[in-house]
């Protein structure tokens, strides 16, 4: 990997076709066409983002093979990535991410900002078979981000992708709130997952929660009972 070039801290971080739209547009593109067999969320919240995703690997959604697959990983000290799409691209993503951030606090002494981090990662992720939902707390807030293949990065207040996400959606409209505190959004982000792998074939298999505030990532994984199955993926590559 060929790291990026963010160049002195008073010039822009990237010079992206995205950089200076609003919220709601995207940068025009060809998104690859992939089967994104899962179910991932991410709710901003009044102290921080919750993500959530199902833990079934599948292939095309007729063959479960692995029943506690974690989709969703640390990649900032205050930031994580929930993929959909091909496994491998997925893996490399993440770290290819923990590498720039390390890389970006090493040269300027101070954690990368939550835009600056999408606008990596919609660097990054141009051309890849993966769907990820990027969520993090700075010192702005609480911030989610829709990122694709194309290199799209739009920021919204939720999120949900993979081929449960149309069942998601509809739990999570009902539910948002804006005002929201963490244990809320985390029963949201849990009810969307849920009620997608009662009708998706690829999702399902328990829930990995990941709750995503200034203080750091704390992820757990919970089996369809709703007992933890001991894994903490904070520091592990999806």
């Amino acid at each position: 990997m060929t790291p990026l070039d963010f160049g002195p801290a008073d010039e822009p971080l990237h010079e992206l076709p995205h950089d200076n739209l609003p919220n709601g547009d995207q940068a025009d593109h060809d998104a690859p066409t992939f089967d994104t067999g899962t179910t991932i969320v991410a709710v901003a919240a009044d102290e921080g983002v919750v993500m959530a995703a199902d833990q079934r690997a599948s292939l095309g959604g007729k063959f479960t093979t692995n029943k506690n697959a974690e989709k969703v990983s640390r990649v900032h000290p205050s930031a994580a990535l929930a993929i959909s799409g091909s496994v491998g691209p997925a893996q490399n993503l993440v770290r290819s991410l923990r590498a720039e951030t390390s890389l970006y606090e090493s040269r300027r002494d101070e954690r990368m900002s939550m835009r600056a981090l999408s606008q990596t990662a919609g660097h990054l992720v141009r051309g890849l078979p993966v769907a990820p939902i990027l969520g993090g707390v700075d010192s702005e807030g609480s911030h989610v981000y829709e990122l694709d293949g194309g290199g799209s990065v739009m920021a919204t207040d939720y999120a949900a992708g993979g081929s449960g996400m149309q069942v998601a959606y509809g739990v999570l409209e009902r539910r948002f709130d804006p005002g929201a505190k963490l244990g809320e959004a985390t029963d949201a982000a849990v009810a969307a997952v849920e009620a997608a792998s009662e009708r998706d074939t690829a999702s399902g298999n328990g829930v990995t929660i990941a709750t995503v505030t200034a203080g750091g990532v704390d992820i757990e994984g919970y089996d369809e009972a709703g007992a933890a199955d001991g894994s903490d993926a904070a520091e592990e590559v999806a």
